[in-house]
């Protein structure tokens, strides 16, 4: 990455404290191409069911691709002021990426064939016997990405906000969108032009329940 980012690394804890919505950007700030790729990338390394990797990014950098989005995504300035808006998007086939992620483990001897076909069969009899299974994977493991990538944005000293705000239907057509791949949201990243409003978390001792309701 430049060194516009590459200076700043957090601790863990510092980052997730640290990290807040922005709604508002620095318009003049510029990330690249290669420090969007090196954000996703971080985004990329987000666990998975089966490691099928259930997630597609659809970078959105250019101005006018930046108008065609906001009013889609109702009016919202931080789409045109973000340095980049990424579409997180779910992969409804994610099954058929089995033998891409496997293959290559078994063919350099660290998956046995009987183990790769055993988890192959696993996937394709959920995909095909679970109607839930399709949507609720993409959904769920695409977020788990997104929320890596805004982890990794603050570890770089940079700012975002989730924002599942849009009309999904109109994103798809409008971005071209293959029917393969669900809108999950939309992740604006860039320099904050002003600070995220406050906000208020319940007391951890309201959010858990120990072994059983």
């Amino acid at each position: 990455m430049s060194n516009k980012t590459d200076a700043v690394s957090l601790d863990i804890h510092t980052v997730i404290r640290n990290r807040h919505s922005v709604k508002h950007y620095d318009p003049t700030h510029h990330l690249s191409q290669q420090e969007i790729l090196s954000l996703l990338e971080m985004a990329s390394l987000a666990p998975s069911a089966w490691n099928l990797q259930h997630w597609k990014f659809l970078a959105i950098t250019e101005l006018e691709a930046k108008e065609k989005l906001l009013p889609i995504a109702y009016g919202q300035r931080q789409v045109v002021e973000a340095s980049a808006v990424i579409a997180i998007l779910g992969d409804l086939q994610a099954n058929l990426n089995a033998e891409t992620v496997y293959g290559p483990l078994v063919q350099a001897g660290m998956m046995a064939e009987d183990i790769k076909s055993s988890l192959v069969g696993q996937i394709e009899f959920a995909y095909a016997n679970e109607p839930s299974v399709p949507r609720d994977e993409a959904i769920r493991n695409a977020s788990l990405a997104a929320m890596q990538l805004m982890l990794a944005a603050k570890a770089t000293g940079l700012d975002s906000c989730p924002m599942g705000g849009f009309d999904a239907a109109q994103f798809v057509e409008a971005f071209g969108v293959p029917p393969r791949y669900i809108p999950v949201m939309l992740v604006a990243i860039g320099k904050a032009a002003l600070p995220a409003r406050p906000s208020a978390r319940y007391p951890v001792h309201e959010t858990v329940i120990w072994n059983t309701f």
